[in-house]
């Protein structure tokens, strides 16, 4: 295997923080993308208004932090103790539970309760919660962890925005989404105008606000637009835990339960119960690989009356046990 790159963090041109220092702790094997969206926003506007911004690197150890792909990159600090006007971005990305270390938990309390500013961006929302930093608070979280969060933080008023900024507390869905959060800080901090030129220098048309869900529309999602099929899918969504009836669900969009079965046929190849179980399968398989819930309880969050029939129908449609899953994702966690 070759050595992984050694990238830098110190900012180009050797810039003076006048506006804010951006300290972004790098947890291990945090996502990159939203990581060099970020810094690369806070760069470009300093291109339009120089020296507005200044940032550093920092991780447990203060040497290297390794990201998802592999990278390698350079820390210019460890957690040290921070000037009460910095503003700490946090970024997580996989097996974020392994990531999230006593020792860091500690230091994010001891600089929260200073006063500092703190950002999360992916699944470092849920390093906040663990710490008890977004309690009664509003965040989000990339959408593939947001069951097992709400699962785990019911203090937490989870959304699914693409950004939230809850008093000084900031948090992002993953992806591009940390573009639109430093797009919207640069905004307030140096105008529209120059917010919306580094937007134009990273190519990015279409600037999202905290008022956008993160993930594609259902339509989009699944390629088909039909309003009553969307309605449909997205009342089987959020009835997860207590399934709603294919014959209730046709009601409810002015359907027989004939009409909806030859609905779900043409569009989607299956029918409303064969979809209804893929969905409730999926969430099972998050909450079982994302959170320490037992296999009886997951089975009950994804409406299985019965830890046999859920483990039945797990197998037939992932060719492996509920119990083997957790075990062989355990197992891919700490290779």
């Amino acid at each position: 295997m070759s050595t992984p790159s050694t990238i830098t963090g110190r900012p180009e041109s050797g810039s003076v923080a006048t506006t804010a220092r951006y300290v972004f702790v790098l947890m291990n094997n945090f996502t990159m993308l939203s990581f060099a969206g970020a810094i690369e926003a806070l760069r470009i506007a300093n291109r339009m208004v120089p020296d507005s911004y200044n940032w550093q690197l920092a991780g447990e150890g203060g040497e290297f932090a390794t990201c998802s792909a592999g990278i390698k990159y350079s820390l210019d600090m460890d957690l040290d103790e921070l000037q009460r006007d910095d503003i700490v971005v946090l970024c997580g990305g996989v097996d974020i539970q392994g990531a999230t270390t006593k020792r860091l938990m500690n230091w994010l309390r001891r600089e929260a309760r200073r006063g500092v500013k703190i950002g999360a961006l992916c699944t470092a929302s849920y390093t906040l919660a663990r710490a008890g930093l977004l309690d009664g608070k509003r965040a989000t979280i990339h959408w593939e962890n947001q069951d097992s969060f709400t699962e785990e933080f019911e203090e937490v008023e989870l959304t699914k925005s693409v950004f939230v900024i809850d008093g000084n507390r900031m948090t992002t869905a993953g992806g591009t989404s940390s573009i639109d959060l430093m797009l919207k800080i640069i905004a307030d901090d140096l105008g529209e105008e120059v917010a919306n030129m580094v937007a134009d220098q990273q190519i990015y048309s279409s600037i999202r606000t905290d008022q956008d869900q993160q993930r594609l529309s259902i339509p989009t999602r699944i390629g088909v637009r039909h309003p009553k099929l969307s309605r449909v899918i997205q009342m089987m969504e959020i009835n997860i835990e207590e399934p709603i009836s294919p014959s209730l669900l046709a009601k409810e969009v002015g359907m027989s339960t004939r009409q909806l079965e030859r609905l779900f046929r043409r569009y989607l190849n299956r029918s409303p119960k064969r979809y209804y179980m893929e969905i409730r399968l999926q969430k099972a398989r998050n909450l079982l690989m994302q959170t320490d819930m037992s296999v009886i309880n997951v089975a009950l969050a994804c409406g299985f009356a019965s830890p046999s029939h859920f483990s039945k129908c797990y197998r037939a449609h992932y060719d492996t046990t509920p119990y083997r899953e957790r075990g062989a994702h355990s197992t891919r966690q700490t290779h």
